[in-house]
């Protein structure tokens, strides 16, 4: 069967964190290449740039102090809150919010599905009630109430096989992922907020007549089907009960104790994994390793720990340490123990600096600075609104799909229910022109649909003309995002990029100011930030460097660079986010894997434009 994969680490009060699904998602990846590597976190999420996991010893290691926690590899039933992207949050004193504990995120799910109206944490050890009318949790010593909230993320990797006996990594390709990409979280939200619809008509007691028992109760069930992505991801019924079984961590079985204090070996801390550069296809997301590993590098490398100096032979790995100087909060001697202990061990140890990343050029007059040759201007703005909005609904759909007699027994991937049934959005959402039976077929890709749930989906979208099917992501119209107000500057610099020594370099910069959410947006009416800009991006100054830049302006015009959301490295919500098209954001270096040299990414950023209608056939040559 499959498993959904969460990856945890214990922290200093005995509790288990879970990593994000993305972190999840890298460190899988890394695992199918190589079962006893090492993964730089730093690649997914910015905020956790010192840590390195060892997959050998299951322990992360902080680079700049040295702190070492271990790590283990769980496993949920696939129709639990990680199989299907819920995360629990509670909201903390500065405001920002918390996700719980996996175990207790799947207990919440789960009374949450079953449609309970309070769950009682005390028997996983918390004294804490939450109530799910009023989304919150109380203390029940101190009485304190706090808010909770319920979101949707990118599921947590799914796996083939049963629970592996210790060390035995289970093989086989995660099929039937669902993919992250706006297109499949629009199709989720929207069953997801039909589901709430139903569930809360459900909820309410009726009333003592005759009349609304039967209005109330008779279609009100979304069923979900087994066919969506390969597996019975949207299932309601979780077969998983409160508390986690499978709760077995890697590492021959040992008691949770036992796992710190595993044997040290050079192994284990090498000085620069392997860098993966992102590839995609089709928008869905994959990870390919470009080998770029620095273990042995040649020559002698010199080690001082106290006064002690002496060389190295080529070839001992360096262990990163950042805090060498003495800046920083923790003193060097502190960040130089992990060193000392493995020398102790009788382990050659060097200690590194750990390179930093080269973000940006060197400072560059603004005469330096050209025009992009074959562009006209240096600049865009874009206005708050780029295109006339208000199409009718029903005129879109009608527009893009034609009629079918004869219906095939197969489910509409909207609604999960088959298409000779009704669409399982009647009675959620009351269309004059479109009865809940009419199934209609999108022209160029041929997919079926019940025509309510293709309105349903462009109602939930950003209404911009277009449709996208769910299916195949084929696009109908011209697609534009929800990009908020902006300028977008791009000139030629006098640098060359890592592995394009024979051209100058594009830069462009991007500035989004902070703002207040209009309707096409999450939470309209809202405040979003807008972190990290100006963002500077950079491209080689070549023919095909120029082509990308083309369309790069195509896609801003469109407002698809940017959206407002939720950040996958910090989990601030409503904030300007990237919107899957991949920038690269370092000039001169790749350690953080947004940078040069990356032969793949310029026919990558193409295929990513393309899966958003915008392809090199846009370009009137």
């Amino acid at each position: 069967g499959l498993l959904v994969v969460v990856w945890e680490w214990l922290n200093e009060h005995g509790r288990w964190r879970p990593y994000t699904a993305a972190v999840c998602h890298h460190i899988e990846n890394v695992l199918k290449g190589d079962a006893r590597g090492s993964v730089v976190l730093g690649q997914v999420d910015a905020q956790l740039s010192p840590y390195i996991i060892d997959l050998q010893s299951m322990h992360q290691f902080r680079q700049d102090t040295g702190t070492m926690r271990p790590v283990q590899r769980n496993f949920y039933d696939p129709s639990s809150a990680p199989g299907k992207g819920v995360v629990w949050e509670w909201e903390n004193d500065n405001g920002s919010w918390t996700p719980y504990d996996m175990e207790i995120c799947v207990t919440i799910q789960n009374a949450y599905e079953k449609q309970h109206p309070w769950l009682d944490l005390t028997s996983l050890g918390f004294c804490y009630l939450i109530d799910f009318n009023s989304m919150s949790q109380t203390n029940r010593q101190s009485q304190r109430k706090r808010r909770l909230r319920r979101r949707m993320d990118l599921a947590y990797p799914l796996i083939m096989g049963s629970i592996p006996k210790s060390q035995s990594w289970p093989v086989g390709a995660s099929s039937g992922q669902p993919c992250s990409c706006q297109q499949c979280i629009l199709v989720n939200s929207t069953r997801a907020a039909s589901n709430a619809i139903l569930a809360s008509q459900r909820r309410k007691p009726h009333g003592g007549t005759a009349g609304n028992a039967g209005t109330a109760g008779t279609h009100t069930v979304v069923r979900q089907s087994n066919t969506f992505a390969g597996t019975s991801f949207w299932s309601q019924t979780s077969s998983s009960t409160g508390t986690n079984n499978n709760n077995i961590s890697l590492g021959g079985g040992q008691a949770k104790a036992e796992q710190v204090q595993l044997p040290l070996s050079a192994a284990n801390f090498p000085c620069s994994p392997v860098m993966p550069s992102l590839s995609s296809a089709h928008g869905h997301h994959t990870l390919t390793i470009n080998g770029q590993n620095n273990l042995n590098r040649p020559g002698t490398q010199r080690i001082s720990v106290g006064t002690a100096r002496g060389a190295i032979p080529a070839g001992v790995p360096a262990l990163p340490v950042k805090n060498l100087t003495g800046s920083g909060p923790v003193h060097p001697a502190l960040a130089g123990m992990t060193g000392i202990l493995m020398c102790a061990a009788g382990l050659p140890v060097c200690l590194t600096r750990a390179p930093k990343p080269i973000l940006h050029p060197p400072p560059i007059n603004k005469s330096d600075m050209k025009p992009v040759p074959g562009i006209n201007g240096m600049r865009r703005k874009t206005k708050k609104k780029h295109l006339r909005r208000g199409k009718n609904p029903e005129d879109v759909v009608r527009r893009y799909t034609e009629k079918i007699k004869v219906v095939p027994d197969e489910d509409c991937t909207i609604c999960m229910e088959r298409l000779v049934m009704s669409s399982g959005y009647e009675g959620v959402l009351q269309h004059k022109g479109i009865k809940p039976e009419l199934v209609g077929k999108l022209g160029k890709c041929g997919h079926m649909y019940h025509l309510l749930c293709l309105v349903a989906m462009y109602n939930n979208g950003n209404k911009d003309g277009s449709l996208q099917c769910p299916t195949c992501k084929t696009i109908y119209g011209e697609k534009t995002g929800t990009q908020p107000p902006g300028k977008m500057e791009y000139h030629v610099i006098p640098h060359c990029l890592p592995g394009y020594p024979d051209s100058k370099t594009i830069r462009i910069v991007y500035d989004i100011p902070a703002g207040i959410q209009t309707n096409e947006h999450p939470n309209p009416g809202k405040k979003f930030s807008a972190r990290g800009f100006p963002r500077h991006c950079y491209l080689p100054d070549s023919e095909k460097g120029r082509k990308v830049l083309k369309l790069l302006i195509m896609a801003w015009d469109r407002r698809l660079i940017f959206t407002i959301g939720t950040s996958s490295t910090t989990g601030e919500s409503d904030t300007v986010v990237w919107n899957e098209i991949h920038h690269k954001t370092e000039f001169g270096s790749n350690l953080t894997g947004h940078g040069y040299p990356d032969p793949n990414y310029l026919d990558n950023v193409l295929a990513e434009l393309s899966a958003q209608g915008i392809g090199e056939d846009n370009l009137k040559d």
